[in-house]
């Protein structure tokens, strides 16, 4: 992925652990990740693997698919 949609990946996490109320923390908890791998990935900074974006999905209860619709 290139930097815009990394970007755009970040924001709709971020977008839908808002959404739910789940912090950083809560989310780490759910996904076995660190608080500061999430906090990467939110900002775009960290392109992370297809698991890590599973366990992502998974802990905010949406289809992988979601993540990527980019349109909010």
């Amino acid at each position: 992925m290139d930097k815009s949609d990394l970007l755009k990946l970040g924001y709709k996490i971020k977008y839908e652990r808002n959404k739910r109320k789940i912090s950083q923390l809560e989310l780490s908890g759910k996904t076995g990740l660190t608080t500061r791998s999430l906090s990467r990935i939110e900002c775009g900074t960290n392109d992370p693997k297809y698991s890590t974006l599973v366990k992502i999905a998974e802990a905010l209860e949406i289809d992988l698919q979601e993540l990527f619709n980019f349109h909010l």
